[in-house]
């Protein structure tokens, strides 16, 4: 099954007219609307009542529907999950009419699309009942993604994380006996495939990869913005930053047909990589060449090393949360639904799938290849960008990392440092 790493680009035009979808009176987490009633044993009755669940196409792993209707239906009998699969491709617009109509009540949103649909009064606070859903156990890091202003108004569903995916016959032929532990061991690797004949580059990167370097200043502590007072800054110009720019100078440096000024979308990287003759890529772990250029036999898996063996180098989170419209009718029977879907049964069928559950008492319950592994070795230290509505703007293209990387390895590193602090701090304090 193949997934995409969810990302915020085109949030806030998505976004827009949201505001005036709480336009009914109802307050966060009002539940005056909810349309349940109470049966003499206590239990709540949604006998007769629909709930509508919007899911992204390639999310929800097989059976994971079915597992969860059949237990709501079961414990609310006379009740309904209705489900429908949505595609990404142009979302925008659709979440947008469904969160102002009302016509939907549960939906997944891209972990890091959800502070806008937040900002904008589309989904439903949830804080005071996230104890009751399960969020004590979640894990900090992928909660993180759904709490604005302190606020929480989704639960987090699933992670997923970059890897690194190298060629076996070239790593045999190059004499690499097993993965690197640490980021020298790496840099050790590559030295012996840049010597081997046969081998065009030790790794296929692009110099504006800035997920990897998202992961980089993440495992030095650093953050691409930060809040001081009521004002986002940029934090390229950081220390922390410019530790995590050396390692990804350094790894960059070993991939000479890998473009300083393009991303691993143009080429894309796995084409690159299944033509044979590059020892390794740093991407999703479905993000695999064609079986018929490179059986998937042929290909490893392991996290990017961090500075030590104990430690693999930080890396993105991309994935998804589960969230409440602020307009549903039916806002009990979806905080029941939240419960359900994300008890340790039906997030165990996430992980059982590969994904990353959203917390990490399941992770030993993550099950598939070599690649999954992998991810879930890195995402322990795994992060988010900085959660604000305006964080879209910053992806956007001309996307201001992605400029930061190219001119520092192309040139000054401070100089290009200050002017994507001064772009990511315009338009993180836009007014919307």
């Amino acid at each position: 099954m193949k997934r995409q790493l969810i990302a915020a680009v085109g949030v806030a035009a998505m976004v827009v007219g949201l505001a005036a979808c709480s336009s009914d009176g109802k307050k966060d987490g009002d539940d005056k609307s909810s349309g349940s009633t109470t049966a003499a044993d206590g239990k709540k009755d949604y006998n007769g009542k629909t709930l509508k669940v919007w899911l992204m196409s390639g999310s929800a792993p097989k059976g994971w529907e079915d597992s969860v209707k059949t237990e709501f239906e079961t414990t609310y009998p006379g009740s309904k999950i209705e489900f429908q699969v949505q595609e990404w491709n142009g979302i925008g617009p659709k979440v947008t009419a469904a969160l102002s109509e009302g016509s939907v009540d549960v939906l997944e949103i891209g972990n890091t699309q959800t502070a806008g649909y937040a900002a904008t009064g589309g989904l439903l606070d949830i804080t005071k009942d996230k104890a009751a859903v399960g969020g004590a156990d979640w894990a900090p890091n992928q909660s993180e993604s759904a709490i604005l202003d302190g606020k929480q108004y989704a639960a987090p569903w699933y992670v997923t994380n970059r890897v690194v995916s190298y060629n076996k016959d070239l790593w045999t032929k190059a004499g690499i006996t097993a993965p690197p532990k640490t980021l020298d061991e790496l840099y050790a690797a590559f030295d012996k495939l840049k010597a081997t004949q046969g081998v065009a580059d030790p790794i296929y990167m692009p110099g504006q990869e800035w997920y990897v370097y998202f992961g980089l200043l993440n495992s030095e502590g650093g953050k691409l913005a930060k809040k001081e007072g009521d004002k986002w800054v940029g934090g390229l110009s950081s220390p922390e930053a410019q530790k995590a720019f050396e390692t990804y100078k350094k790894i960059q440096s070993y991939s000479a047909t890998g473009a300083k000024d393009k991303d691993e979308a143009k080429p894309q990287q796995k084409d690159v990589f299944g033509k044979g003759d590059v020892g390794s890529i740093i991407g999703l772990g479905w993000e695999l060449p064609d079986e018929k250029a490179m059986a998937k036999d042929k290909i490893g898996f392991f996290p990017l090393p961090g500075k030590t063996a104990d430690k693999p180098s930080g890396v993105f989170l991309g994935g998804s949360n589960l969230a409440i419209a602020q307009a549903s009718k039916n806002s009990a029977m979806a905080k029941d639904f939240l419960k359900v879907a994300l008890n340790d049964k039906n997030e165990g069928l996430m992980a059982g799938a590969g994904l990353i559950p959203n917390k990490k008492s399941l992770n030993d319950k993550v099950v598939g290849d070599f690649a999954q592994a992998a991810a879930k070795a890195a995402a322990v230290d795994g992060g988010i960008t900085p959660t604000t509505p305006n964080w879209a703007s910053v992806e956007n293209e001309p996307n201001p990392i992605k400029e930061f990387l190219t001119a520092a390895l192309t040139g000054d590193y401070a100089a290009a440092a200050k002017k994507a602090d001064d772009e990511i701090a315009k338009r993180l304090n836009a007014k919307q």
